[in-house]
């Protein structure tokens, strides 16, 4: 049972480093959308920006909460 247990947290394990992979790559996407927007000079710029800073700390908390609960994936 012991090997069951330890191959089912090592699949874990591995979705996890996986999906934190994934957070990471949309933050970086985020970043980028962020940079490219620069200073806004229209309404549809200011909003650009405050729907990619709310996804930006939205997927950073996300990263947060992966990174304590699986301390050496980070």
């Amino acid at each position: 049972m012991d090997s069951q247990h330890s191959s089912a947290d090592s699949a874990e394990r591995k979705r996890q480093r996986i999906r934190l992979a994934r957070l990471e790559a949309d933050m970086a996407y985020f970043q980028a959308r962020l940079e490219l927007i620069g200073e806004p000079n229209s309404n549809n710029r200011v909003a650009q920006r405050k729907v990619f800073n709310l996804l930006h700390k939205t997927v950073a908390s996300k990263i947060m909460k992966v990174k304590r609960r699986y301390t050496d994936l980070g």
